[in-house]
C-alpha cells in the first residue's frame, strides 16, 4: 500500500519500532548495509556549509514514536561534533499532514523550534490537543504567547508554504518510509524498522557520519 494511504499507527509503526535499550545495542558491532542501513540510488543535495556532514531527521509531530524519541534525539544532540550540520524536517504522506509542516515552519521562521519542539510533542501527545487544523494550530500558538495575527501571517506566508514543499520533496528524494527517520550526507538512510530501534538507528547514523567524512 502507498504510504499515503496509510493509518496514523501503521504510518509510525513502519520506521520506528521502539526507542529501545541503549545498553543492549552497542553490542551489536558494525551496521550492516542493506539490514540497518541503505544506501541512496541517487544523492541528494545538502544544504550543510562546506566541510560538515549533514544529518536530518524526518518526523512528524503527531507520531507518538517521533514523541518518544526526541528526549533521546536531544541528549545526542548536545554531543554532536562541530563539523557535523543538523536539521529537522517535517514529512507530509498526505495532505491532512501539511498543517503540521507549517506549524514547525512558523516555529522556524520565529526562531522558536529549540523552545517550543518538545511543547507541540507534549500539547498533542501528553494534553491530547488535535494540533492537525490551522485554527487549531493559531490557538494553541496564542495559548503559548505567541502574537496570533503574527503567527497567522507567518503560517500563511509564501515562504513557509515553499520550505513546506521543499521538505515534501525531500522526502521523496530520501523515500522516507516512516518516522523517525535519519538521513545522513545525501546518501545514506535509516530509521527504527531497519536498524531495529532508534537508539541503534543513532549508532548507525554514527558510523555514516563517520563514513561520510572519509569521502569529503
Amino acid at each position: 500500500m502507498n504510504r499515503r494511504e496509510f493509518s496514523v499507527g501503521t504510518t509510525c509503526l513502519l520506521a520506528a519500532a521502539s526507542v529501545g535499550f541503549p545498553h543492549l545495542v552497542w553490542a551489536q558491532g558494525k551496521p550492516e548495509e542493506g539490514r540497518e542501513f541503505k544506501t541512496l540510488d541517487k544523492r541528494v543535495p545538502t544544504e550543510a556549509p562546506a566541510g560538515k556532514v549533514e544529518v536530518i531527521e524526518f518526523f512528524w509531530y503527531s507520531c507518538p514514536h517521533c514523541n518518544a524519541f526526541e528526549p533521546q534525539l536531544e541528549s545526542w544532540l548536545k554531543k554532536l561534533p562541530p563539523d557535523v550540520s543538523f536539521r529537522r524536517v517535517p514529512v507530509a504522506f498526505n495532505d491532512s499532514f501539511v498543517p503540521q509542516q507549517r506549524l514547525f515552519y512558523t516555529l522556524d521562521a520565529l526562531g522558536k523550534v529549540d523552545e517550543m519542539q518538545r511543547k507541540v510533542f507534549q500539547a498533542i501527545h501528553g494534553e491530547r490537543q488535535a494540533l492537525n487544523k490551522e485554527d487549531q494550530i493559531l490557538a494553541w500558538a496564542e495559548k503559548n504567547g505567541f502574537d496570533k495575527a503574527k503567527f497567522k501571517d507567518t503560517y500563511n506566508s509564501f515562504s513557509v508554504q515553499t520550505k513546506a514543499r521543499k521538505a515534501t520533496q525531500l522526502q521523496e528524494a530520501y523515500q522516507v518510509e516512516g518516522v523517525p527517520a535519519l538521513c545522513v550526507g545525501g546518501r545514506w538512510y535509516t530509521d527504527g524498522s531497519l536498524a531495529g530501534n532508534m537508539g541503534r538507528a543513532l549508532q548507525v547514523t554514527e558510523f555514516l557520519i563517520a563514513e561520510a567524512r572519509k569521502s569529503r
